[in-house]
């Protein structure tokens, strides 16, 4: 079968089957790792606790990406 076939059957399956189908392509792309989503996770709980507590506010994204745009155009 073409890809060309198998991306035309792909896109005709329902949206449900086509999400598997998604998540397991990008799996096979990008395997997890227990030991890093672990630590991931970690950090990602203290930072939620971090921004619950108030010891660090959030910055909207528009503002983080007009940062970044204006660091990258001096």
């Amino acid at each position: 079968m073409k890809t060309s076939e198998l991306m035309a059957e792909a896109a005709a399956l329902p949206v449900e089957e086509r999400t598997r189908l998604v998540e397991n392509l990008l799996s096979s792309l990008n395997p997890p790792e227990s030991e890093i989503d672990a630590e991931w996770t970690t950090v990602a709980h203290l930072r939620l606790d971090e921004l619950r507590s108030g010891k660090v506010e959030a910055v909207p994204g528009e503002l983080v990406f007009e940062r970044v745009r204006q660091f990258f155009t001096k």
